[in-house]
């Protein structure tokens, strides 16, 4: 565990419970700690992770601007559903782009498990696209990814990172309730 390692999951867990408020000040707090984050998962061997990280950066730019644009009448942006059909896409996608990054890292690279570390990273991609645009279902995607993320963190050393998604993973059901309440106002 660094300083810089507790400042990261200090403004992680700042980032969820402004998400789950729904206060656009979640993606400052996800920029500061995913750019504490690029550093640590590239020294821990977690390149997939590392990328991911620098995603999530430019994320928190996209997502400020979505959230703040999207305001309409001095109402944010509302919380929306997407069909089945664009879920079971997604997931094909995904999982495609796991197995072929995966492959990639597991024969080119000194990679740690590549194709977990993948498979989380490119959910984890989609998951965060989905929060962006304010889309309920993000929430199920979290709960699976971060699931595997303890294991991934605490087997790395990461313990503090892997505790950060232990408390994600209780925190994600209020942040679906939040968000079905949130949704279901908006379409009253």
């Amino acid at each position: 565990m660094t300083p810089l390692e507790v400042v990261a999951v200090l403004m992680a867990i700042a980032y969820l419970l402004l998400a789950i408020r729904e206060n656009i000040w979640c993606w400052f707090c996800a920029g500061v700690s995913t750019a504490i984050y690029v550093r640590l998962f590239f020294e821990a061997r977690l390149y997939m992770e590392s990328g991911l990280n620098a995603f999530y950066f430019a994320m928190a730019v996209y997502g400020w601007y979505v959230w703040y644009s999207g305001r309409n009448d001095g109402r944010e942006r509302p919380v929306v559903r997407w069909p089945a059909a664009t879920h079971a896409a997604a997931i094909v996608a995904v999982l495609v782009a796991s197995l072929a990054s995966g492959y990639l890292l597991g024969t080119r690279t000194g990679a740690v498990y590549p194709y977990v570390d993948s498979l989380t990273t490119w959910s984890a991609i989609w998951a965060t696209f989905l929060v962006a645009r304010k889309v309920l279902e993000n929430w199920w995607y979290w709960l699976v990814i971060d699931v595997a993320s303890v294991f991934i963190y605490w087997s790395r050393e990461l313990e503090l990172t892997a505790g950060l998604f232990v408390l994600y993973v209780v925190m994600i059901p209020f942040g679906i309730v939040s968000w079905t309440r949130s949704y279901r106002e908006a379409a009253a």
